[in-house]
C-alpha cells in the first residue's frame, strides 16, 4: 500500500520515517520528496507498506501525530495524474487561436 506523508518537517529524515512506519509491520520503500534545482525537502513523502491492512493501521495510527513540532497528514496516496494531459494545443488544423473555422484564401 502506497501512502501519503504530508506536513513533514524539513529536518526529517528518510530513516526516522522509515522507524515510525516500522511500527505497525513491514516498510518496502519510503521516499521523501525534493525539489529539483535545490535538492531541499518539500515537506512530503511517501511510504509504501507491505500489506494493506499494514498500511491503514499505519495511517490510523500516525495521522494526526506530531513528529519533530510538526503535525503530520497521512492518507492513502492517490494515483498521480498527469497535468499535462490537460493542456490544449489549439486546433489541429494548424490554428492556435481556435476559431472552429478553416478559413480560405
Amino acid at each position: 500500500m502506497n501512502i501519503y506523508v504530508g506536513n513533514l518537517s524539513y529536518e526529517v529524515t528518510e530513516d526516522e520515517l522509515r522507524q515510525e512506519f516500522a511500527a505497525f509491520g513491514e516498510v518496502t520503500s519510503v521516499r521523501i520528496i525534493t525539489d529539483r534545482y535545490t535538492g531541499r525537502p518539500r515537506g512530503f513523502g511517501f511510504v509504501e507498506m507491505s500489506t494493506s491492512s499494514e498500511g491503514e493501521a499505519a495511517i490510523a495510527g500516525l495521522n494526526g501525530k506530531t513528529l519533530k513540532d510538526r503535525t503530520l497528514n497521512v492518507s492513502e496516496a492517490r494515483p498521480r495524474s498527469d497535468s499535462r494531459s490537460n493542456w490544449s494545443y489549439g486546433d489541429r488544423r494548424g490554428g492556435g487561436s481556435g476559431g472552429g473555422r478553416e478559413r480560405r484564401y
